[in-house]
């Protein structure tokens, strides 16, 4: 049997850590997989062996790691949480790490108004414990997220790009979307 492999793509306080908990408990063996989660356990355990600036290569050493270990040792339906913004990283975890042989493949969009982001993030109880000192809130990644969109790799996901493409525009649509990869499931 395929698994499913569920990428989230979506900016900081778009929903996709919620989601992705909603979709772990309906979706029968399945897991999430979160670089917070592995962010927040190098920062409280392994801190000094953070690099301080470039890219956060310890945490994405370890994500692979727990990415190749579920992928190898698991048959678990697996749900990516991460921002996956970038169409680069997208097409590596599809052509490389989660193939169309052994996955079908699904992308959920998070198409969240930014005006909505700024006002979640202004609420947010969210632990900052996940950053390295880049940030000190959730505002300030949001603006570099806004930023960052400008960048020609920064787009959203196409057609094409995965077996199965969803956007959730509003709280509204996760139900729906849930009932469908549910359905893709059962297939």
């Amino acid at each position: 049997m395929k698994r499913l492999v569920v990428i989230t793509v979506g900016k900081t306080h778009s929903g996709k850590t919620t989601f992705a908990r909603v979709l772990e408990k309906e979706l029968e063996n399945s897991m999430i997989i979160d670089q917070d989660n592995h962010a927040e356990f190098i920062n409280s355990y392994y801190k000094k062996l953070q690099p301080t600036q470039g890219p956060n290569t310890l945490k994405h050493a370890l994500s692979k790691l727990i990415v190749n270990y579920a992928i190898e040792l698991t048959d678990y339906h697996l749900i990516i949480c991460n921002s996956n913004r970038s169409l680069k990283d997208r097409s590596y975890l599809f052509k490389e790490l989660f193939r169309n042989d052994d996955f079908t493949q699904i992308i959920v969009h998070f198409d969240i108004p930014y005006h909505v982001l700024q006002a979640r993030v202004t609420e947010s109880q969210r632990s900052t414990n996940i950053f390295r000192g880049d940030y000190s809130n959730f505002a300030e990644v949001l603006e570099k997220q806004q930023t960052d969109s400008l960048n020609e790799d920064v787009m959203d996901p196409t057609q094409g790009e995965a077996d199965h493409l969803f956007v959730i525009k509003d709280n509204a649509d996760v139900g729906t979307i849930i009932l469908e990869i549910l359905q893709i499931a059962r297939q």
